[in-house]
């Protein structure tokens, strides 16, 4: 297939990824992009835009850099570590310049439709029908479809959830359409939701307004970007943990692990912790809820029973008057609108999708999703790893298991999900970054190989095993080997310690004396926080 055409249906992070992939195995691109420029989720624009993603102006991402680069193009090492969103358009930017792009974009492009052609189960083929901005309408054929629309487009606003909604006098909107505080500075604000988005957005009112009410179902657990010894969070995912928590019991995993949160703040005495278990829903990322609620500035209320003229009652029978503003911070809802439910089908957020990749029952290959998974950590390398593994299937390099094979996994994937997580709209796509990338790396032919490298590299081995599991582990062998990538894992905590370090010291360390302090955080988190 190759030198075939590949239609790739937006260009956020994973289309670019999928415009990169598609070149590295010689198919030719083209990429539909409705907007005026890349970037997706996070591009900030002043006015949210109907049917695609909308962030508010101090939005600054929750996983590492290091954990988030693209796993052949790290993340330059004077960026921090956690970045503002204007950062991350800066480094997609550089991305997208290095490997040549943008040239495959075609902006202001709506796809239409995408169906398959009369003679598909042969072809494999697809017609695309897009439209302009001026209204031109073109009918294209591509050889393959990769959809890169993500899940953040169509807010879920279950209003039917809020009896007396329509009798509110002040205002309410969803958190897509949050970009500011000052408008409501000295006002009473009630936040649905204690998703990331509504512990930001009530951390971010609540230093202006009068007070906010942080209104929650179930709790939540709450995370900390800033790990033990100020090193990232996400930077001790490592294959070690990583094997330790599928062999130890769950119940021991999560006790361990709630534990160790419960020594920041005890969630009960902050009225946060949930009846579920920390590895039962997708946690709450936030470095400032604790110290809001600390000093008052926000209140943990349960959920809203009903809503009348100002005043809101929760379910404690708790009554607060002259509210000026509700965000409904309650998730989003995703789906295909182009695409016939014959191909992909989407019931209460759940797609059938082999690996939330491929539609199982195609005759042909030839269409992927990419990127619709939650993972616990940076979706940029899933992405990535899934365009890789998408392209060689294409390309026919990669063969996908049977039909009834692929079914049984999927049937197998929600089993699990219902099993762990209790029943919600946000986990439909839930996966564990370690875990998920091996699955589709192993397939893909670019799983690290440890037995080797602890033979020919020791000193390699020591990084891929102990230390964080960075995406450029999966460039170390098979299709779309890089050069760089054993650089690039040895000086990954290099790139951490230097945007820190912002003033001189009188006794820099050397390099050997950071490796030992890497080594040392590592061993205390092991042998003193787990055992």
């Amino acid at each position: 297939m190759t030198g075939r055409r590949v239609a790739v249906i937006g260009a956020g992070s994973s289309g670019l990824v999928c415009i990169k992939c598609c070149l590295d195995e010689g198919l030719e691109p083209v990429c539909f992009e409705s907007s005026d420029d890349f970037g997706g989720l996070w591009r900030f624009k002043e006015k949210p835009e109907q049917d695609r993603a909308s962030i508010y102006p101090s939005v600054i991402i929750n996983t590492s850099k290091e954990m988030m680069s693209f796993s052949d193009f790290p993340i330059p090492a004077h960026f921090p570590n956690f970045m503002h969103n204007s950062l991350i358009m800066d480094y997609y930017r550089m991305y997208a310049d290095h490997f040549g792009l943008t040239k495959h974009i075609r902006f202001h492009t709506k796809v239409l439709q995408v169906k398959q052609k009369s003679d598909f189960s042969h072809s494999g083929q697809w017609n695309v029908e897009t439209e302009s901005k001026d209204g031109k309408r073109e009918k294209h054929i591509f050889d393959a479809v990769m959809i890169c629309i993500g899940h953040h487009c169509q807010p879920h606003l279950p209003l039917h959830d809020f009896p007396g909604i329509e009798t509110f006098k002040g205002e309410y909107f969803h958190s897509r359409d949050y970009k500011t505080p000052e408008e409501w500075r000295n006002k009473k604000v009630v936040v649905v939701g204690i998703g990331n988005s509504g512990g930001d957005i009530a951390v971010e009112l609540s230093r202006v307004a009068k007070q906010v009410y942080l209104s929650t179902r179930r709790g939540a657990w709450v995370l900390n970007r800033v790990g033990d010894n100020g090193i990232p969070l996400d930077l001790t995912l490592n294959r070690v943990l990583n094997l330790l928590a599928k062999i130890l019991p769950y119940g021991f995993v999560c006790s361990t692990a709630e534990g160790r949160l419960n020594q920041r703040f005890d969630h009960a005495l902050y009225n946060l912790k949930p009846k579920h278990r920390l590895f039962s829903q997708h946690p709450l990322v936030n470095d400032d809820l604790p110290n809001r609620i600390l000093s008052g500035t926000i209140q943990v209320k349960p959920n809203v029973r009903r809503i009348q003229g100002s005043s809101v009652e929760f379910d404690d029978g708790s009554v607060v008057e002259d509210v000026d503003l509700v965000v409904f911070a309650t998730g989003y809802k995703f789906s295909f609108p182009f695409l016939t439910s014959q191909v992909v089908s989407v019931t209460e957020n759940k797609a059938l999708l082999y690996k939330y990749v491929f539609p199982p029952e195609l005759d042909r290959h030839t269409l992927a999703v990419i990127g619709l998974v939650q993972p616990l950590g940076a979706i940029m390398p899933i992405s990535e790893m899934q365009a890789r593994w998408a392209t060689r299937v294409f390309k026919g390099c990669t063969k996908l298991p049977s039909v009834s094979a692929m079914m049984k996994d999927v049937e197998s994937k929600q089993e699990e999900m219902m099993k762990r997580y209790f029943k919600s709209q946000r986990h439909t796509i839930q996966v564990d970054y370690i875990s998920y990338m091996d699955e589709i790396a192993e397939m893909l032919g670019v799983k690290p190989n440890l037995t080797k490298l602890m033979v020919t590299d020791p000193r390699l081995w020591m990084s891929v095993l102990f230390g964080p599991c960075t995406p450029y582990q999966y460039r170390l062998r098979g299709p779309g080997k890089w050069a760089g990538a054993r650089q690039a894992i040895l000086t990954q905590w290099e790139r951490v310690v230097r945007p820190m370090q912002t003033r001189p010291c009188d006794e820099p360390k050397s390099k050997t004396e950071l490796l030992f302090f890497h080594l040392s955080i590592i061993m205390h988190f092991y042998i003193i926080k787990i055992f």
